[in-house]
């Protein structure tokens, strides 16, 4: 089968396109011939923090397609069913955190590939209504935003929702839900595209990141902060928070290390919050809130398999709005 094996070198240089043997199901497992999957932050990450003594892998968290075999016991009516896949794998109940979740794509072999081996469990009907495109980029990002958002934001109707950096597919899936929910919803980007761009997706207002976000306000102050930056804008996230306001945050793509005046956390009670990818109950939660609202993934682009590398120049580069997905074969 045709994979993109990260091996031999960091971050892109790692990545190369390639024959390799068929993978098979074991007890309990599925084979899924993959019809598209999607990229995330996550994969540039892993392979940045990837050696050059690191066994072969095949990265990918995201995928969709149809089950074309099951393991010694499986259920063979599912064969023929398409499906979409539930990236964390070993986080079944929403209340019962894991220490570290375990997530499909490292260190278990992921879906950039024509085929994939999952857990039957993780193999989860496609929404009719999206397109294999669309079902392919969607699981991590999503999930990520929904338990961000509800879960552990407790957004509500009415509320103000600051999400900068709009652009990822986080952040994009964060404003559609949050707009679906009754949310007002303000953005920031640094690029004048982006922020046309979420406008036209529904965003109440979009504010360049280096502008003074408290004036542009125009003293409004929000409810719910959506962070994925990290310390380049954490900052400033104090300034127009509500008391008793909260600070969601699940990346550091600026960085690992915030400093802010711990007055500025006490004295208006501000909440800080962490979140990770979510559960499999929430995994189905999150199925089912999008189709309620019939909520697509925004698609920036999608890629031929053997054209990896340049799909993840173009996230690298921080050029997509939406989504970036691979295709494998003719959908």
């Amino acid at each position: 089968m045709k994979a993109i094996v990260h091996f031999g070198s960091t971050e892109l240089e790692g990545l190369s396109y390639k024959d390799i043997d068929m993978v098979q199901p074991g007890s309990g497992d599925v084979l899924v011939k993959l019809k598209a999957s999607g990229l995330n932050h996550r994969d540039l990450f892993l392979m940045k923090a990837r050696t050059e003594q690191d066994a072969p892998l095949i990265l990918g968290s995201d995928g969709a397609g149809t089950i074309v075999e099951v393991g010694e016991g499986g259920d063979k009516d599912s064969i023929g069913k398409d499906v979409i896949l539930n990236p964390t794998l070993n986080w079944p109940i929403t209340d019962e955190v894991p220490e570290l979740p375990v997530i499909l794509g490292s260190p278990s072999e992921g879906t950039f590939a024509e085929y994939v081996v999952v857990a039957a469990q993780q193999a989860v009907e496609k929404p009719a209504y999206l397109t294999w495109d669309e079902a392919g980029v969607l699981p991590l990002a999503a999930l990520t935003a929904y338990r961000a958002l509800f879960t552990r934001g407790e957004l509500k109707a009415g509320q103000h929702v600051l999400i900068p950096g709009i652009g990822s597919g986080v952040a994009t899936y964060a404003l559609l839900m949050a707009k679906a929910a009754g949310a007002h919803v303000t953005v920031t980007s640094r690029s004048e595209y982006k922020r046309e761009m979420a406008l036209k997706h529904g965003a109440d207002l979009a504010l360049d990141s280096q502008e003074d976000w408290s004036k542009a306000l125009r003293g409004e102050k929000v409810d719910l902060v959506i962070d994925s930056i990290g310390p380049a804008t954490f900052s400033k996230y104090f300034d127009v928070v509500k008391s008793n306001g909260r600070i969601v945050t699940f990346g550091a793509s600026s960085g690992d290390v915030i400093q802010f005046p711990i007055r500025a956390l006490f004295f208006p009670q501000i909440s800080i919050i962490g979140t990770s990818m979510g559960s499999s109950e929430e995994f189905a939660a999150m199925l089912r809130y999008m189709k309620e609202h019939a909520i697509r993934p925004v698609i920036d682009r999608m890629y031929p398999l053997e054209e990896t590398v340049l799909a993840f120049q173009r996230m690298k580069n921080g050029e997509q709005f939406g989504n970036i997905g691979l295709i494998m074969g003719q959908n």
